[in-house]
């Protein structure tokens, strides 16, 4: 079973002018990030807009990612679906083409309760043998994985890891606290999540800073926390604006700033206002 640990980034998909996926700007992305350290790459997660790309386009991007990363990265591909049977074909096609981990959310519309929750994490989970981390975030699923649910989903064989989007630090520290491998999913709590224990961080804001969430990361796991502090405050304006404005539109457009072309989102998201992309520029500005 492969042990993730790190910096993730969810990378964006980049979109060409008339809205196509840009296949060769994201393996030239995909090169610059791992290039500037960081552990793990994670495709077709909210950040790379998966419920706006089709299911060929997925199973396309996913395949790039595992052939392009070649052992440089770890790669995550989120396989997430409502409908349990589409779950676990996901599921397969990622195991086939060599994934590390699966991300996967519990159904999230008209979603069942803790039960059914777990029934559906167990039919992935018999189907495969890569390992599973599951993704809560509740504003989104209408379903909390708490630290309680988690330990009893973690009786599953199979579900390795938890990513928390759920903003709330004591999150990070009760399920640390219990031994889970947890991914904080909230930009601006990345340098908490480190001294509380996670396992790693599953940063947007990592299209944006890879190096320095990279450093972040080694003066974290060398115990430097004065120097760490210094890191994540650069980094803390393009982490709080990721959660101010829309998410995707600003991890693009910082990407692009920051020499990782991306395009715009695909519609129906549109394009930040002008008065957007200039506070995009000063957190970029504030990165050093």
């Amino acid at each position: 079973m492969s042990d993730l640990r790190g910096i993730c980034v969810p990378i964006c998909t980049p979109m060409t002018g008339d809205g196509a996926v840009d296949y060769a700007a994201f393996e030239r992305n995909m090169d610059s990030l791992i290039q500037d350290g960081v552990h793990i790459i994670a495709v077709n997660g909210g950040t790379g807009e998966f419920p706006f790309l089709s299911e060929d386009e997925k199973r396309r991007l996913a395949e790039l990612a595992v052939r392009r990363a070649d052992g440089r990265a770890k790669v995550i591909v989120q396989t997430s679906a409502i409908r349990t049977e589409d779950a676990v074909e996901n599921a397969r096609h990622a195991e086939g083409i060599g994934a590390d981990a699966l991300l996967v959310l519990p159904p999230y519309f008209e979603g069942p309760g803790e039960a059914g929750v777990r029934w559906h994490y167990e039919q992935i989970a018999r189907a495969v043998k890569t390992p599973i981390m599951v993704y809560n975030i509740p504003v989104y699923t209408q379903f909390d994985i708490t630290p309680e649910i988690f330990a009893r989903f973690s009786e599953i064989d199979g579900i390795a890891y938890i990513k928390d989007s759920t903003a709330d630090p004591t999150r990070i520290e009760k399920l640390a606290g219990q031994g889970a491998k947890v991914f904080c999913g909230c930009d601006f709590l990345n340098f908490f999540a480190l001294v509380s224990g996670a396992a790693g961080l599953f940063t947007g804001s990592g299209n944006v800073a890879p190096g320095l969430l990279r450093q972040l990361w080694d003066l974290t796991a060398s115990s430097r926390y004065g120097e760490a502090e210094r890191v994540w405050r650069r980094l803390q304006p393009i982490s709080r604006l990721l959660w101010t404005l829309p998410f995707n539109p600003v991890a693009k457009a910082g990407s692009q700033l920051t020499g990782r072309p991306a395009g715009l989102c695909r519609m129906p998201v549109p394009p930040l206002s002008a008065e957007e992309w200039r506070r995009v520029e000063e957190a970029v500005a504030a990165l050093g």
